[in-house]
């Protein structure tokens, strides 16, 4: 929601100040809107459009490599999950309390990140009473074999990835996005807006462009605000991986 508001204020924003460029423009003597004078601005501009898509596409790079990073982080967890619960399916009967207890943090897990309420609050922060429960039930399985013995260290083993992928999202929970380069760009559409609004045509048609060209900006803005908070929002990581292995695990134990 608060990325809608910010990108719509944005939006509103660069249109005010292109309709600011036009006013003013009415009032600048002749002599500063000569041919050479609209001449050195427009290349002034273009200057600046440029640097400033340079930089639109960095801030765009970052947001979309961390929502790529923590996505590929929720596929490993599902992955690794299917794989503990089969582990423990091979030690034997015995694992039925571990298996009730995995089953449940995992259906836990995905009510606190993916909340079926859109506006309620993310939480990333691990169940550590539910977490515990599968590790001790898991520390507390007794092997007969070597099997049993070798089956029970891998899932000790995956019981700690799981933890540090998930303490992992946690810690990147923190904005990638840097605020002094969303200050620099703001600043840059803004002179951008200004400048163009003063030397081209007061008519129709350029103000359109410009409107359009305010828009298109203020839906990167978005889509780098969406993509800056991966578990909320429009664009938010599919819970799709987690479901099924929730799923998978539920039909096994059938």
């Amino acid at each position: 929601m608060i990325t809608t508001v910010i990108a719509t204020i944005l939006f509103l924003f660069l249109v005010g100040v292109t309709l600011l460029g036009r006013r003013v423009g009415r009032y600048l003597p002749e002599d500063q809107l000569s041919a050479d004078s609209r001449d050195a601005v427009k290349l002034a501009m273009g200057f600046i459009a440029t640097m400033t898509a340079v930089l639109l596409g960095l801030l765009i790079t970052s947001a979309k490599g961390n929502f790529d990073t923590e996505q590929s982080e929720v596929m490993q967890m599902a992955a690794k999950v299917a794989l503990l619960d089969r582990v423990l399916a091979l030690y034997g009967p015995e694992t039925g309390d571990a298996r009730h207890a995995l089953r449940d943090a995992i259906a836990d897990g995905i009510r606190r990140t993916w909340p079926a309420n859109r506006s309620a609050a993310v939480q990333l922060e691990p169940n550590e009473q539910m977490g515990d429960a599968v590790y001790v039930a898991i520390h507390r399985l007794t092997p007969h074999d070597d099997a049993q013995r070798t089956l029970k260290t891998q899932a000790a083993t995956l019981m700690v990835q799981l933890g540090e992928l998930r303490s992992l999202l946690r810690a990147q929970a923190v904005p990638s996005v840097s605020k002094p380069l969303m200050i620099a760009l703001v600043s840059w559409l803004v002179v951008i807006f200004l400048g163009f609004s003063l030397v081209v045509p007061a008519n129709a048609t350029s103000t359109l462009a410009l409107v359009a060209g305010a828009f298109s900006v203020a839906c990167a803005m978005f889509l780098i605000l969406e993509l800056d908070h991966p578990f909320a929002g429009v664009l938010r990581i599919p819970s799709d991986p987690m479901i099924n292995t929730l799923n998978h695990l539920a039909k096994e134990a059938t």
